[in-house]
C-alpha cells in the first residue's frame, strides 16, 4: 500500500506551524494509541502513521528534506526509522512519561519487520544517505565516483551475535524470558519491550569484548559508485547491501547516494535537452554561414546560421543533448544573438551607408505589439 502524504496523514495544510503539527498528532495519538483500542490493526496502523508524520513534520530538517524531495529525502535521517522517535518523546513528555525507554515503547509497534533467531531479534540495518555534488558534465554522461564513509559492520569476532562464546544467553531476570513488561502511568497502560533484554527474553552473559554485546563496530570503507548517464539534480542512487550491518545476523540496509548537480557556465538542461547560446556577428545574421562550437562533451560540430537570422531566434541541433540510451540523445538548442559592433572603420561605415540606401531600410522605429516581441 502506497504511502500517504505526511500532511495528509495529520490532517494539516503545508503552511501549517509547529504547533498546528503538535496538535493534530496529539489528537490523533489520543485517539488510536493500540492500548485505548487492543487488537483494533486499524487503530494501530493509524498510531504507526501518525507518528511517523510526526516524527518527520516535527523537526525542521527533516520536515525541509520532506518538502523538497518527499519520502526519499527523509530516508536514513530518522523519517519512519523504528530506532528513532526522540521527537515524539521530547515533545509529548507528559503522554509518554512513567514508560521507562521511550524507544522500546515503539519497537513493539514499529518493528513487525524483525525476526527472531535463538532467543535474539533479528532487525535489517538501517539505510544510510550520502550527499554527492558532480559536475554538469559528469551528471549528463555519467561517471564513477569513489566514496569513503562509515558504518556499522557486522562484529569480526563474535560474528554479530554479541556473545564472547555464542552460547552465552540466559533467561532474562526481569521479565523472565517473556520480553514484555507492563507499566501504568496516568491515561495509558503500556506493554512494553523488557528495558534490560530490549524485548528479546534473553540477555547475553558474557558479552563479546571487541562490541561490548552490540554485534556491531563502526567501520570506515571506501567504495566505488557508477553515477549513470542523464541522473537529474536531487535523484539518487541505490547501492544494495552497504548501510548499516543488521543487529543479531540481520541482512545489511543500503546506502542511498543522493546528487546534487552543480550548475554549467555555458550550457543548461531541460528535460533530456541541452540549451545554449552564441552571438554571432551581424554579417552573418543577415547573409548566412557557417558556424563552429564546441558540445558540451567538448567536440567540435557545424552548425548553419540562416541567412536573415533575427536576434534570439532558436537553432535546433538533433542527438546531441542528454544520453537517453545507448544510441539514443535529446536535442541541443543555440540561442542566437546578434553583436552589433560598437565602432565601425571608416570603409565600413561607407558600406553600411551603401547598403542602407541600396535597401531602403526606414530609420524610423516602429512599435511592436507586446504579444509579438521576441524572447
Amino acid at each position: 500500500m502506497a504511502k500517504r502524504d505526511y500532511y495528509e496523514v495529520l490532517g494539516v495544510p503545508k503552511t501549517a506551524t509547529k504547533d498546528d503539527i503538535k496538535k493534530a498528532y496529539r489528537r490523533l495519538a489520543i485517539q488510536f494509541h493500540p492500548d485505548k483500542n487492543p487488537g483494533d490493526k486499524t487503530s494501530e496502523e493509524k498510531f504507526k502513521e501518525a507518528t511517523e508524520a510526526y516524527e518527520v513534520l516535527g523537526d525542521d530538517q527533516k520536515r525541509q528534506a520532506y518538502d523538497q524531495f518527499g519520502f526519499a529525502g527523509v530516508e536514513g535521517i530518522g523519517g519512519g526509522s523504528q530506532q528513532d522517535y526522540s521527537n515524539v518523546f521530547h515533545d509529548f513528555e507528559d503522554l509518554f512519561s512513567g514508560f521507562g525507554d521511550f524507544s522500546s515503547i515503539f519497537s513493539s509497534i514499529f518493528g513487525e519487520s524483525s525476526q527472531q533467531r535463538g532467543g535474539a531479534h533479528i532487525n535489517r540495518g538501517a539505510n544510510l544517505r550520502y550527499d554527492i555534488e558532480l559536475p554538469f558534465e559528469k551528471a549528463i554522461f555519467g561517471t564513477t565516483i569513489e566514496i569513503s564513509y562509515s558504518h556499522d559492520d557486522t562484529c569480526k569476532t563474535c560474528g554479530g551475535t554479541g556473545s564472547r562464546d555464542n552460547q552465552g544467553r540466559k533467561v532474562c531476570p526481569m521479565c523472565k524470558g517473556t520480553g514484555q513488561v507492563r507499566r501504568s502511568s496516568g491515561f495509558f497502560a503500556i506493554s512494553q519491550p523488557c528495558p534490560v533484554c530490549h524485548g528479546e527474553g534473553t540477555v547475553i552473559e558474557n558479552p563479546c569484548p571487541e562490541c561490548g554485546g552490540s554485534g556491531v563496530t563502526k567501520k570506515k570503507q571506501k567504495i566505488r559508485v557508477t553515477i549513470p548517464a542523464g541522473v537529474e539534480d536531487g535523484k539518487r542512487v541505490t547501492v544494495p547491501g552497504q548501510g548499516n550491518a543488521g543487529s543479531n545476523g540481520g541482512p545489511p540496509g543500503d546506502l542511498h547516494v543522493f546528487i546534487h548537480v552543480r550548475p554549467h557556465e555555458v550550457f543548461e538542461r531541460q528535460g533530456d535537452d541541452l540549451y545554449c547560446a552564441i552571438y554571432i556577428d551581424f554579417v552573418t545574421a543577415a547573409l548566412g554561414g557557417e558556424v563552429v562550437i564546441s558540445t558540451l562533451d567538448e567536440h567540435k560540430i557545424s552548425v548553419q546560421i540562416p541567412a536573415g537570422t533575427q536576434n534570439g531566434k532558436l537553432l535546433r541541433i538533433r542527438n546531441e543533448g542528454v544520453p537517453i540510451s545507448s544510441n539514443r540523445r535529446g536535442d541541443l538548442y543555440i540561442k542566437v544573438f546578434v553583436r552589433v559592433p560598437s565602432r565601425l572603420s571608416r570603409r565600413g561605415r561607407e558600406l553600411l551607408e551603401e547598403l542602407k540606401s541600396t535597401d531602403g531600410e526606414n530609420s524610423q522605429p516602429e512599435l511592436i505589439r507586446l504579444k509579438d516581441v521576441p524572447h
